[in-house]
């Protein structure tokens, strides 16, 4: 797998950098000879423009400023790389051997150093945040560099596969308290925020999913950069909405399950979850008090009331009262309210 050094490459770098996730910026050329940058947000564009093209890029965390610490650690034997930063910000690198004949070179290089870090040679071990590879002076990616992918590559090769609008099928594998759903789309686990889990009221995604269910979802977005996939499952449910707009006119009755400052909402579906409509605090001029609907009542109340507009995309339901075969009503839906309470 080659990932590209490009724009794409280098915004996730900056992710990293906002993130103080990476400081350091391996380039490496046919050879094995190597150069090293620390990497700051102010100063990226200016390493990037300093790179050699075909070179292999890798992304690293700081050094410890710990080089006592570092030598320490070094393995009895076998080749290592040691990475350090000298006291003028110069980075540098050398190949040795860790064993005691050379562990003298290995500390006089280090000596006053800043910071330092001991890098395994071999390739399943080295352990970058992310890796790429500089096209040609054209702009053509010819280099073919054996390289192991690290884990940011290979959920980079996947997002790459994946496009929004795209139907796919996950497992739901969490759904911690603060109310997102993570799901796992094969080797990558996508999100989806509450209000795409359904289409009707919930407080939590328990409330309608559970951890191992399989569930059918649309990508939303794939983003590259913060390597997030925001998923919607209720896209690929129908709409209670859509077929309550062809209810325009039904007379219903139901439970009163909010009082607001802008009017009562009525559940008009008999079920627990059932989807609410807005009664407005709309009279005609001369309505007596205990006429308007706010009067008197109480959540739970049963009120029955006429559908008379719907909007699906702003998820609004517009009720009135029903007409009571009154004389003298107006007869506009917008205005005319009828109330039938428990005994």
């Amino acid at each position: 797998m080659r990932r590209p050094a490009d724009d794409v490459f280098w915004a996730r770098v900056g992710w990293f950098l906002a993130s103080r996730q990476a400081v350091l910026l391996e380039e490496r050329h046919v050879g094995n000879a190597a150069r090293w940058h620390r990497l700051e947000a102010h100063s990226l564009d200016a390493v990037r423009a300093r790179l050699a093209p075909r070179a292999r890029l890798a992304v690293w965390p700081d050094l410890s400023t710990d080089v006592g610490a570092v030598l320490a650690d070094l393995p009895e034997e076998g080749l290592i790389e040691l990475v350090w930063e000298d006291e003028h910000g110069r980075i540098a690198s050398i190949v040795a051997d860790s064993d005691e004949t050379e562990f003298a070179e290995l500390v006089a290089h280090v000596s006053g150093a800043r910071a330092a870090a001991v890098l395994s040679l071999f390739v399943d071990e080295r352990q970058p945040l992310m890796t790429a590879v500089l096209p040609d002076e054209d702009g053509v990616l010819r280099a073919r560099w054996q390289t192991e992918p690290t884990a940011d590559d290979r959920e980079w090769a996947f997002l790459t596969t994946l496009r929004r609008g795209q139907i796919c099928t996950g497992t739901v594998v969490a759904m911690p308290d603060f109310g997102v759903t993570f799901v796992d789309i094969g080797g990558f686990t996508a999100m989806v925020n509450l209000p795409e889990v359904s289409w009707r009221r919930i407080d939590h995604p328990s409330d309608v999913l559970t951890v191992g269910q399989e569930v059918t979802a649309e990508i939303l977005d794939v983003d590259l950069v913060r390597q997030r996939v925001p998923l919607s499952i209720k896209s690929q449910e129908e709409d209670p909405l859509r077929v309550i707009a062809q209810q325009v006119g039904r007379i219903v009755t139901g439970p009163v399950t909010r009082l607001t400052p802008s009017g009562v909402y009525v559940r008009i579906e008999d079920r627990d979850d059932g989807i609410e409509g807005l009664l407005q605090h709309i009279e005609p001029a001369g309505t007596p008090m205990m006429d308007r609907p706010e009067e008197g009542v109480q959540v739970g109340d049963l009120l029955t009331v006429r559908i008379i507009g719907v909007d699906p995309e702003n998820r609004r339901i517009r009720l009135s009262r029903a007409a009571t075969g009154c004389s003298g009503g107006s007869g506009r839906a917008a205005d005319v309210v009828a109330r039938t309470f428990r005994p």
